[in-house]
């Protein structure tokens, strides 16, 4: 070692040695660690928030495709936490889900066949027959005054929606048979175009929007107070339904064409802002092929590959080799997006048109495994509730979005129906 080096080391080791630096040194320590701690607690303070909001406020979900999970799989007993499908009412209650929207599916293979309006009866009476046997837990809901009741005796309420308008079977009288039966909402129409409107996964045009038969059909839906959804629909048939419309519309469960560009089935920014122009709400879908371009470019190619396995095995969809290689092929490739994705939908619909024209509408057992990580069951409700506020959303917002926003639309279509009785 140099003399130099000697001398650049002593006065190291004296600054090391000197009580001010060693003092400075402990305190910077314990503030580092202090500081972590203080951001561990600060982030556990807000997810315990977000679990007592979730349970504080009474969450309505938009859409969840129940009916047609047990239409097929068979009895399933949904008072109990279950291994297959995303809801029930252990998970339900642990998430704060109140208020669950069940879907009425018809598929539209069903115009074609002829039985629409027979299958919607029997997934109603799937419904019913669920609230029959565990009057403790579940309970039909047709009014919000009567939804509200049931949540307040701790039970989880259930009102319905028809997703497709194909039970109608062109005829009139079949919109107020529907809302006797427990209908309080109906998407006009899914994957194909029907005798009311045409869809935005069909590229025929059938009616260039909506039919005769379809204006028609959303002014007696008006008449005896069922919400229209203008989920699935086209961009004609939506404008035509935004103006003939008499009170709100929603969108049970659509997302933000922003962040999927091209993605019909989406609603883009122009659409939404007419939608709260029409005082209606937006619920979100979580669907992951929804919420992200990615998740939508992972679901496509995967896609592709089950095909191309199908085409050289020379095999048919419903062959469970493919379905087993389909299951492999979304392992290996999963689409997820995240909870954080999710909650960027809000944040775009609150930019676009205000916290008053967003809610949730999450297609639990409608989607599959194409959930986002953080929201895979009702029970992770808490998590984007916890989001929300991480982004500043008040209490009363996170209120609106939970269900008043859905509510005020639902209110306002059955006093309107009062209006003309």
């Amino acid at each position: 070692m140099t003399l130099s080096n000697k001398k650049e080391y002593s006065i190291f080791q004296k600054i090391l040695l000197n009580p001010v630096f060693l003092f400075l040194l402990v305190v910077f320590s314990m503030w580092s660690t202090w500081d972590v701690s203080r951001s561990e607690s600060s982030e556990e303070l807000l997810m315990d928030k977000a679990n007592e909001l979730a349970q504080k406020f009474i969450i309505t979900d938009g859409h969840i495709d129940v009916p047609w999970r047990l239409n097929k799989g068979g009895h399933e007993d949904l008072s109990v936490r279950t291994e297959g499908g995303d809801f029930d009412y252990v998970r339900a209650k642990e998430g704060g889900l109140d208020v669950p929207f069940m879907s009425i599916y018809v598929p539209s293979s069903y115009q074609v066949t002829g039985g629409a309006k027979a299958k919607a009866d029997s997934l109603i009476n799937m419904v019913q027959k669920m609230a029959d046997d565990h009057p403790d837990k579940f309970e039909v809901a047709y009014s919000p005054a009567n939804a509200e009741a049931i949540v307040a005796a701790g039970k989880i309420a259930l009102p319905m929606g028809m997703e497709n308008g194909a039970p109608i079977e062109g005829d009139l009288a079949n919109v107020a048979y529907f809302h006797e039966r427990g209908i309080r909402y109906i998407t006009l129409t899914h994957a194909k175009d029907n005798a009311i409107c045409d869809s935005s996964y069909d590229t025929t045009g059938t009616h260039q929007g909506l039919s005769d038969f379809g204006v028609e059909v959303v002014a007696e839906m008006n008449k005896v107070g069922i919400m229209v959804d203008i989920s699935h629909v086209s961009d004609n048939a939506f404008y035509q339904v935004m103006d003939i419309t008499k009170v709100p519309a929603i969108a049970s469960h659509s997302s933000c064409r922003h962040f999927t560009p091209g993605f019909e089935r989406n609603m883009s920014d122009d659409m939404i802002k007419r939608l709260a122009e029409n005082g209606g709400v937006i619920q979100i879908n979580f669907g992951s092929s929804f919420v992200t371009q990615a998740s939508q470019d992972k679901r496509t190619a995967n896609g592709e590959k089950v095909n191309a396995y199908a085409e050289e095995n020379n095999l048919e969809a419903d062959d469970p080799k493919i379905q087993e290689f389909a299951k492999q092929v979304a392992k290996d490739n999963p689409i997820f997006c995240d909870v954080t994705d999710v909650a960027d939908h809000i944040d775009h619909v609150v930019e676009l048109a205000g916290i008053e024209h967003v809610g949730f509408g999450s297609d639990y057992d409608g989607v599959g495994d194409t959930l986002p990580y953080g929201l895979k069951d009702p029970s992770d409700f808490p998590n984007l509730i916890y989001h929300l506020l991480k982004r500043g959303y008040s209490e009363e917002d996170i209120e609106k979005i939970c269900y008043k926003n859905v509510w005020r639309v639902w209110k306002a279509n059955e006093e309107f129906a009062r209006s003309q009785s």
